[in-house]
């Protein structure tokens, strides 16, 4: 076959532009570190790297999610804790107020503290998180979690129950705040009866029922107390004459008590009963339903109390006790709420791990399907640009050949 100089010069030029190609191609997978350049190097090894990445991305940001809300429930974690030690300081301040050497001065300087404390935790209950959000508003976390009411001469949770969820996982969330009402407004107000001064009749005049063993009371309370019907919390204690004259006591009409009645003070369930008169005659009251009253309107109780004055010894010890109480009750419900910020940083910390050791095992495989020999990538990239070398030179000498070469 004849061989025109186009021919042997195209195969030529084809052949050198194809070791060229191999070895760009070579020399970009070294440079890269990788030994699939285009998705038809590999493609069902591309498709499975592609997936990985996929997952590789999402526990990213399953990370960023977690240290956000670790951040946040850090944040809620250090507020508590300064709540609770108000607290604490609060709840000293009340058993001190007790002390019945104490004058009317002493207790109104007392009463100053405890302003301060309930400034503080004012404060404290309206913090905001770095993203400027309130903290314990729940979803309407624009608005301020507590505000003053002059009208009622309360502070009034302006949240709602809403909480905060990040995904830290596949098919795990967890709460990212705390909303008010489970961290301050749940707190139970000391179990008490309806009014001090019960309605007297017959030969009764007056007469006074203050909740003196609140254990005992609590306990009765509890077991007797019927939401559904009302008249069944009703207390009446009749005095009958005679000698000696008599007392009778009934729940909702169900004598629960009775005895001799000497007109000394009657100890029923935890409640002192004091009453004036003659007999035969009536005194009637009742179980006061349970309600719940956020720390903010105990203090202001407390402070009402101990700056009123003239206050008789058994008013005095009604502020002071639902204030032990209320004190007590609200340290008990941020205890429970720091445990569940608690236990959620731990699974946190838990997840965050999780996610980097998934993380790695997927880059790792990812890597497997991708990444290049080196050893292997510089040994071919030797080869083709060897083989490129070889075809230039072979290109020169051929272009020099004539047919006067061999009639010489």
């Amino acid at each position: 076959m004849r061989l025109s100089n186009n021919i042997m010069y195209q195969n030529n030029l084809d052949k050198i532009l194809d070791n060229q190609q191999k070895v760009a191609t070579a020399q970009e997978k070294v440079s890269t570190q990788t030994r699939i350049l285009t998705p038809s190097d590999d493609p069902a090894a591309s498709a499975q790297a592609l997936l990985f990445s996929e997952r590789i991305e999402i526990n990213d940001q399953f990370q960023k999610n977690n240290s956000y809300l670790t951040s946040k429930l850090q944040t809620e974690e250090s507020i508590l804790q300064n709540i609770k030690t108000s607290l604490q300081r609060g709840y000293q301040l009340t058993i001190q107020a007790g002390n019945g050497a104490l004058s009317q001065q002493d207790r109104e300087t007392i009463a100053e503290e405890m302003k301060s404390i309930q400034a503080t935790l004012y404060d404290l209950m309206n913090s905001k998180s770095e993203d400027g959000k309130f903290i314990f508003s729940g979803f309407q976390d624009s608005k301020q979690t507590y505000t003053f009411n002059s009208t009622t001469g309360t502070y009034d949770y302006q949240g709602d129950q809403g909480n905060h969820e990040m995904q830290l996982a596949v098919g795990v969330t967890l709460r990212s705040s705390d909303n008010g009402v489970d961290a301050f407004e749940n707190v139970a107000a000391r179990l008490n009866v309806n009014t001090n001064f019960p309605t007297v009749g017959g030969g009764i005049t007056s007469g006074s029922v203050y909740v003196k063993e609140q254990a005992q009371f609590d306990a009765f309370h509890k077991a007797n107390y019927d939401p559904l019907v009302p008249a069944n919390n009703n207390l009446q204690v009749t005095v009958a004459a005679g000698v000696p004259n008599t007392y009778a006591i009934t729940l909702g009409g169900t004598p629960v008590g009775g005895g001799n009645y000497t007109g000394d003070t009657i100890r029923f369930q935890g409640m002192d009963i004091n009453l004036a008169g003659i007999a035969p005659g009536t005194a009637d009251f009742s179980l006061a339903p349970p309600t719940k009253k956020n720390m903010l309107n105990t203090l202001e109780g407390l402070i009402t109390g101990l700056t009123t004055p003239g206050l008789s010894n058994d008013a005095l010890h009604e502020y002071l006790a639902d204030g032990i109480t209320g004190l007590t009750n609200a340290q008990n419900q941020v205890s429970i709420t720091q445990a569940n910020v608690g236990g959620r940083l731990n699974v946190a910390e838990r997840l965050l791990a999780t996610t980097a050791d998934i993380n790695i095992n997927h880059k790792e495989s990812k890597a497997n399907l991708i990444e290049l020999d080196m050893a292997e990538a510089i040994s071919e990239l030797t080869k083709e640009e060897t083989a490129l070398q070889a075809s230039q030179a072979t290109f020169g000498r051929l272009t020099k050949l004539t047919l006067f070469d061999y009639l010489r």
